[in-house]
């Protein structure tokens, strides 16, 4: 068998992993955060100063091996332990946590009750939504992470893509991409549209002219280069850049006829009729069972063409979610509401999931069937929910050490004579070394940097072949320079637009 069958089949006919062990990943990446946070408060607490002497590395090393390695480890060497992971770094933060309070004093001088009272009534900057960001940056990492990592054979096959029905991680990955993109688009940032709203969609049709030209590249090199290709994912010719901006372009032009705040409605109904379609017609026979690609391009690319109605319906949920968490709200109790509410939202999600599932369908990456729709909202609005958890315990870690050089998280508003430029000015200096916001300044360069390096990667290594040692540093290499990359072209203030 060819090198390049045997690569397909290795990433083909696999049935993914359970809820629950995917809801246990949303934990890492934000223990992983409050440690980073707490690490960087006590060491600025005790010295004042960076921890090397220069601050360009330091902070990214300090980055990339609290907030990188882990999450590479725990998809290959420690996916067996990942809950006694993440178990430990929640007791080492909560150590460091206490640590903090008491080397500040505070704990003395108030009663705790006084203090978390205090707190909740606090201010803070209005203007930035920090786990959005997180949501957003994250979702790209570990993407990046995955696209390589399946490769190998250290990689679970639990958490790849399933073949038809299934739960895989990186089923998720791809539903919350497409819903991190829904959180910041125009309609959710509640920006006017100016003009017709012809003329709106006809921008926005212009704006993906960069996914489809990375499509198409992409589609051209793989031919060229007999690159291996799960073909059953997305069909012969399409794959996910054309999804995005096939996505992007319709829920625009829903958006144009329905307002943002009804979206979750539309994205209900067109979730519900999909479905219906497939349950009443053969349209699913045709997708699951139908293997003739050879009668024309529909015939070719049904899984990539047929699944653009799930993620619209995914796209139009983000919008209304978007709406929600960039309403202006000052105060830490109206933002540990909001969280409330994302969690809760999370669990009705998960019931109608349940149901779903047992009276309808498994989830269906493939079909981008109503479970996955409820599935792919229910655990990105979970994963949310538990950044933003993390951004709360910062912000209580930073006003009971009086230390606020922690990038990416909130700050506690104060009263200045010019508090906007000032308040600017001390987060451009926060976040300047910060790779979190390295990586969101540029996300879409991000994320071609991690596909031309993936295909470079699999090009020079045999990743079949590879020992776990060999595995786990080929992909922490490959992470490395990925975000030194990116970090470099953020600190030099670089934006590379494609548009």
């Amino acid at each position: 068998m060819a090198q390049r069958d045997v690569k397909e089949a290795f990433i083909s006919n696999l049935n993914g992993t359970s809820l629950e062990e995917v809801a246990l990943g949303s934990f890492l990446t934000p223990v992983c955060l409050i440690s980073r946070g707490l690490l960087l408060i006590l060491y600025h607490q005790s010295k004042g100063t960076p921890p090397l002497p220069v601050p360009l590395m330091s902070h990214m090393l300090l980055d990339f091996c609290v907030l990188i390695l882990p999450l590479v480890l725990s998809c290959t060497v420690l996916s067996d332990v990942l809950h006694l992971i993440i178990l430990a770094l929640a007791l080492c933060s909560c150590c460091l946590l206490c640590y903090i309070r008491h080397a500040s004093g505070h704990g003395a001088k108030r009663h705790p009750q006084n203090t978390v009272g205090t707190f909740l009534q606090s201010h803070v900057e209005s203007d930035q939504v920090p786990f959005v960001t997180l949501f957003r940056v994250f979702v790209n990492v570990k993407t990046a992470i995955s696209i390589l990592a399946v490769d190998f054979t250290i990689f679970p096959r639990r958490y790849a893509k399933t073949e038809i029905y299934g739960t895989g991680v990186m089923d998720f990955g791809v539903g919350a991409y497409v819903f991190a993109n829904a959180l910041v688009c125009p309609e959710a940032r509640g920006k006017n549209i100016s003009g017709s709203r012809v003329n709106h969609v006809l921008k926005q049709l212009l704006s993906v002219w960069p996914l489809i030209a990375l499509g198409v590249g992409r589609l051209v090199s793989v031919k060229m280069t007999g690159y291996h290709e799960h073909v059953s994912e997305y069909g012969v010719h399409w794959n996910f850049f054309f999804t995005l901006a096939i996505v992007r372009v319709v829920a625009s032009m829903i958006l144009a006829v329905f307002p943002a705040n009804q979206s979750w409605v539309v994205a209900l109904i067109l979730s519900g009729l999909y479905q219906f379609a497939l349950e009443a017609s053969e349209l699913k026979a045709f997708l699951v069972h139908n293997s003739d690609r050879e009668k024309g391009f529909l015939h070719a690319n049904k899984e990539g063409v047929f699944s653009v109605v799930g993620y619209v319906a995914i796209y139009l949920a983000g919008v209304r979610v978007g709406l929600y968490v960039m309403q202006p709200r000052s105060q830490v109790r109206d933002w540990f509401k909001a969280i409330f509410s994302l969690l809760m939202g999370s669990l009705v999600l998960y019931v109608a999931l349940w149901l779903c599932q047992t009276l309808v369908e498994p989830v269906s990456r493939r079909l981008a069937n109503s479970s996955f729709c409820l599935w792919s909202v229910a655990q990105s609005l979970f994963f949310m929910s538990c950044l933003g958890i993390a951004d709360i315990v910062l912000l209580f870690s930073k006003k009971a050490s009086d230390c606020h050089f922690v990038p990416s998280s909130w700050s506690l508003y104060k009263k200045q004579s010019d508090p906007d430029k000032a308040s600017n000015l001390k987060r451009v200096e926060r976040e300047r070394f910060c790779l979190v916001q390295a990586v969101s300044r540029n996300q879409l360069l991000f994320f071609l940097l991690a596909n031309l390096m993936t295909g470079l990667t699999n090009s020079i290594v045999d990743t079949l072949s590879c020992s776990s040692s060999v595995s786990v540093c080929v992909l922490l290499s490959y992470m490395f320079t990925n975000s030194f990359v990116i970090y470099v072209l953020h600190v030099s203030g670089t934006t590379i637009k494609f548009w």
